[in-house]
């Protein structure tokens, strides 16, 4: 594997005389109060993991407020990251290194960590009045229960005012520093180069900003120092890069930043420009944040005023004949339903980008869930099928968008990628294709009739049931559009009865057709025996490993992961039937367990959890394990009556 990672520099990383020890993997959460800047240390933790050439997995968890009530248990951001030396799929289900800056932050974490494992905390925030507004009666650093870790306690705030004061600071600006101290300490912790994170300081702040930029360098060094000279972190931590990636040259992506390039690239392999329209939405935005960044790729960002507006504005670019993409969360989706029909209707290509959030309603905007299936499945009145598609990490939504755009002018009708706010915040390493092999996505626009005998013919269908996108102002291909019912062919408006239920069941067929132009689905295991694993979107990490957990144990188990919704993959309902049980995991109260019970009549088992937090390892190991091992006693207990 190529990656970008420099051996430390004695000008960035210090020696040191303490003992170092080599592990396999860590996972360190941080957390503080929302303005204490976690998800930026976490963010340069887990790029300059990935320079070392480490496999990584993140998990940002954030208030939903911009400046949530500063100290309060909601008011808690968090930064999750694994990174090993071997391949991981999550970020972890419990901690190596909990870094807690102030007591809310301490005490809705503390439960993950392991015991024995390192709790560092701000000692300086645990003053009567955080403990007040953490709504605690007495210092949780004084419980009993504090015993059970390796309490580290560090004066940050102190040490990083100490370490600025050269540059004349008030005491706020001064504190703005301390995560960057927080960094430095987790950084000699765990053996992580600075030069990334000092280019990216004087990149950020070092412009009109120089004092700003010398206070966090200095704030950051002083971190690394402190963890150098204090006795009681007397080993560091060294993770070896990561030897099981497939060899390439890579980079840290998050997931939302790779829906973002592989739209890019669907346009590339297309010949299109790419028209993206969107209203704001968490977690959706940054989507639109990341591709105002290249116009000069030709791309055409348009903020709207409403959902409503976005749809009908990139049916009108599609209609042009641009590549039209819109994104927006659960709550746009449902603005977006109608102008969804209409663009069924029109039979025109375009890409409807949902990244689900915690609901119903405003929900759980910052908080994962995968509630929007039904709704992207049946949410437009009348009979309106659409294809879905989902993609299962960060680095998929790079492919997912693309394999949609093909999806979608092969057969010209609009395609719904269905994201998560897991997958969009997340972030792994995305190995950097080699361009040469991305194969272009043909797309032909008629320049002549297609109706030798008369006028040209819109609705005029190909083997796929495609019907030719003919661009507006092409000389002789005049025709009409609009969401009244067409005649078969012409595009003519019809009240036809028999018209009516014949385009039905044409657009469903050309759904339908989508599963001609898919691969087959695969099985990760044995492919039949006891149990079947079947999961969707971001769930995907977190039954990976534990079906593999589960085969390491002797287990009959398999993983099936389906990244087409509608239709269900061409082999899906002959993999089902060769296990005994089927157990779908899911961040909803049983959505695909519906369908695929319905479809295949099959006595599927759910897995739910609605607490805006992705699954464990632990939690469905422990459920494949049940029902593994029922099932094989229900087995051999009928083999033996037979006998």
């Amino acid at each position: 594997m190529s990656t970008e990672a420099t051996v430390p520099s004695e000008a960035t990383v210090p020696s040191s005389s303490k003992k170092i020890k080599t592990v396999s993997g860590i996972t360190v959460r941080l957390c503080g109060d929302s303005g204490d800047g976690m998800q930026l240390l976490g963010t340069q933790l887990t790029n300059t993991s990935a320079l070392a050439g480490n496999d990584i997995a993140t998990f940002p968890d954030f208030p939903a407020e911009i400046r949530a009530p500063r100290g309060t248990r909601a008011g808690v951001s968090g930064f999750q990251v694994q990174f090993a030396s071997h391949e991981v799929h999550t970020p972890g289900d419990s901690l190596d290194a909990l870094v807690a800056m102030n007591p809310a932050a301490l005490v809705t974490n503390l439960a993950d960590l392991v015991k024995g494992g390192l709790l560092i905390v701000n000692e300086d925030s645990f003053e009567d009045k955080d403990l007040k507004l953490a709504k605690l009666k007495v210092n949780p650093l004084d419980e009993p229960a504090m015993e059970n870790y390796r309490l580290v306690k560090v004066p940050m705030t102190k040490l990083t005012k100490l370490a600025v004061a050269e540059f004349g600071m008030s005491t706020k600006e001064a504190d703005r520093s301390k995560n960057f101290f927080a960094m430095g300490l987790v950084y000699w912790l765990y053996g992580r180069n600075m030069d990334a994170t000092l280019r990216f300081i004087h990149g950020k702040f070092g412009e009109g900003k120089s004092v700003v930029a010398q206070a966090n360098e200095k704030a950051l060094r002083a971190g690394w120092a402190f963890g150098e000279t204090i006795e009681a972190l007397g080993t560091s931590y060294q993770v070896d890069a990561a030897t099981v990636l497939k060899s390439g040259t890579y980079r840290n992506i998050i997931g939302n930043q790779a829906m973002a390039w592989g739209l890019l690239a669907a346009a590339q392999r297309s010949g299109k420009e790419v028209f993206y329209a969107s209203y704001p939405i968490t977690p959706a935005s940054d989507i639109l944040h990341e591709l105002c960044k290249f116009k000069n790729f030709g791309v055409c960002t348009f903020q709207a005023e409403d959902e409503i507006a976005a749809m009908c504005s990139a049916i009108g670019a599609s209609y042009g004949g641009q590549m039209a993409v819109t994104t927006s969360s659960g709550p746009g989706i449902a603005l977006k339903t109608e102008a969804m029909g209409l663009a069924l209707m029109l039979e025109l290509p375009l890409l409807v980008i949902d990244v689900q959030r915690g609901g119903p309603s405003t929900g759980l905007p910052t908080k994962t869930e995968q509630s929007d299936l039904m709704q992207v499945m049946f949410g437009r009145n009348g009979e309106a099928p659409l294809p879905v598609l989902a993609a299962q990490s960060p680095a998929d939504c790079f492919e997912i968008v693309q394999e949609a755009w093909m999806l979608a002018t092969q057969l010209m009708l609009p395609v719904i990628v269905l994201s998560d706010g897991y997958i969009a915040n997340g972030s792994e390493p995305w190995l950097i294709p080699d361009v040469s092999k991305l194969t272009p996505i043909p797309i032909v626009h008629p320049t002549e009739s297609n109706n030798p005998d008369g006028a040209f013919m819109p609705y005029k269908r190909n083997e796929l049931l495609a019907r030719p996108w003919a661009i507006p102002g092409t000389e002789g291909l005049m025709h009409r559009v609009g969401g009244l019912e067409k005649e078969d062919g012409s595009g003519n408006i019809s009240y036809d009865p028999d018209n009516h239920q014949k385009m039905v069941q044409i657009r469903a067929q050309k759904v339908a057709n989508a599963a001609k132009l898919l691969p087959p689905q695969q099985v990760i295991g044995p492919q039949s025996g006891e149990l079947l694993v079947l999961s969707w979107g971001g769930t995907y990490g977190s039954c990976l490993t534990a079906v593999q957990k589960a085969q390491e144990q002797g287990l009959s188990v398999a993983l099936a992961h389906i990244r087409h919704l509608n239709p269900f993959p061409s082999n899906l309902g002959e993999i089902i039937s060769r296990y005994h049980q089927v157990l779908i995991p899911e961040l909803n109260m049983g959505q695909l367990r519906t369908l695929i019970r319905s479809r295949y009549l099959c006595d599927a088992v759910g897995y739910n959890k609605i607490k805006g937090k992705p699954f464990t390892v632990t939690e469905l190991l422990e459920k494949i394990t049940e029902m593994a091992k029922a099932g094989n006693r229900v087995t051999q207990s009928t083999a033996s009556e037979s006998i």
